[in-house]
């Protein structure tokens, strides 16, 4: 959520910016901007009736020494009217801030200066490319591959749940295991801090991230409880900080997650939604940064250099993208997309997002830090998947295979796997 203070001293160039994400923000800017006038005119009012209580208080306390009761009962009559309207101005106060944070989470994130315009993927700019892509004309797909092999099972997942809830199996759920924990070790070995979080979370997590109120409609809701499952670990992981105050010296805070994830994918029908390329359950890494402001591009460019190790411990050819503005997230500021060329579909699958959120988060969330002699200021918020796993999968198997179906192991996975070969 953009902070009313800058806000107010940087509507234009906020309305500009957002121009990038193809977001007119021009009326809900000066909605914010009206409501914010009013705003701070009530409190004038609560201030100055509060000054004035105080300054009869003083003369309550000079007239009882002086004996004069019945001047007395005089000002308590008008102390007893300031009360009633502070208290209906108070009520009015709530009302107008409410109305004003209404507005505020209906604004996107400002985007940074680096991104580009554009208006979907197809805009996106291609900022480093490395690996083989070369196809030969007997490479598979992954689902014939994974039939062949006989390690997920598609159709016995629509039986026991529906479309995009795969059954793994046998070296198929042994992959999995392995890959998460190649994932997290790494992350570990990086500095990151593993914990292991809820995979259901209560509203106000959720809006603290930024998928309420834009995702509603993406996130399973369990009614009953009034919670969601999660979409990503980044949404429980960020919320440990969430109404915290850290000192200066806290910095940097780097964690590390596993969590399986949940996403309704709604509207993604008629996308090429075959094997594991989009599904509603899949498992994924998640590495989550809480940063000071002067070093949170740096530990994005830490953060894009650690994604592109991992890929080439898996011998993958990968890509690595800088969203344009209107392809990019509601909550980002800047993120990078690392695609993994899948040889078998020959074609590009996202496989990881690396993004800065910048203060968009903290203030949602109230995460803030304080350095000695200063105010408390929002710190900043940073993700990325690091890995997710069903496209991981995927461009496994279609890039390590052989003629004769045998897929081969990368060696900095096979100490995870124990096997070699598919």
């Amino acid at each position: 959520m953009i902070p009313i203070s800058y806000l107010r001293e940087n509507a234009d160039l906020i309305i500009e910016r957002l121009r990038i994400k193809n977001f007119d923000a021009t009326l809900y800017v000066q909605k914010i901007l009206d409501a914010d006038t009013n705003r701070r005119e009530i409190q004038k009012q609560i201030d100055d009736n509060l000054s004035a209580q105080n300054r009869i208080a003083k003369q309550i306390g000079n007239l009882f020494k002086e004996g004069k009761t019945t001047e007395v009962q005089t000002l308590k009559a008008q102390t007893s009217l300031l009360k009633i309207i502070e208290k209906k101005l108070e009520e009015i106060l709530i009302e107008k801030e409410h109305q004003i944070n209404e507005l505020l989470v209906l604004l996107p994130n400002v985007p940074h200066v680096s991104v580009p315009a554009g208006k979907s993927s197809e805009d996106n700019e291609i900022v480093y490319s490395e690996g083989d892509t070369d196809v030969l004309e007997w490479m598979l797909p992954h689902w014939t591959l994974c039939e062949k092999l006989d390690i997920v099972h598609f159709e016995t997942g629509v039986k026991i749940t529906g479309a995009g809830f795969p059954l793994y199996k046998d070296k198929g759920a042994r992959l999995q295991r392995a890959l998460i924990n190649f994932f997290l070790d790494n992350a570990v070995e990086a500095g990151y801090v593993e914990v292991q979080s809820p995979y259901l979370v209560n509203e106000a997590s959720a809006y603290a991230t930024g998928q309420l109120p834009d995702k509603e409609g993406q996130m399973y809701y369990i009614n009953e409880d009034n919670l969601y499952l999660i979409p990503t670990a980044e949404v429980p992981v960020t919320n440990i900080y969430r109404d915290t105050i850290l000192k200066e010296t806290n910095f940097s805070i780097k964690h590390c997650a596993y969590s399986a994830c949940f996403r309704r994918e709604a509207g993604s029908y008629g996308k090429d939604v075959r094997g594991l390329n989009r599904l509603h359950q899949f498992d994924k890494v998640e590495i989550v940064r809480i940063e000071h402001p002067e070093n949170s591009y740096q530990a994005l460019e830490e953060m894009k250099e650690y994604v592109a190790t991992l890929l080439r411990k898996l011998e993958l050819p990968f890509r690595i993208l800088r969203l344009c503005g209107g392809d990019m997230s509601f909550t980002s500021a800047l993120t990078f997309d690392f695609e993994v060329f899948a040889k078998g579909q020959q074609k590009w699958l996202e496989v990881s997002s690396v993004s800065n959120f910048e203060t968009f988060q903290a203030n949602r969330m109230k995460l803030r830090f304080k350095s000695e002699g200063n105010k408390p200021q929002l710190a900043h918020t940073l993700n990325g998947s690091a890995l997710a796993l069903p496209r991981i999968l995927a461009a496994l198997l279609e890039n390590h295979q052989t003629q004769s179906n045998i897929i081969h192991i990368p060696k900095a996975l096979q100490p995870y796997t124990i096997f070699e070969t598919l």
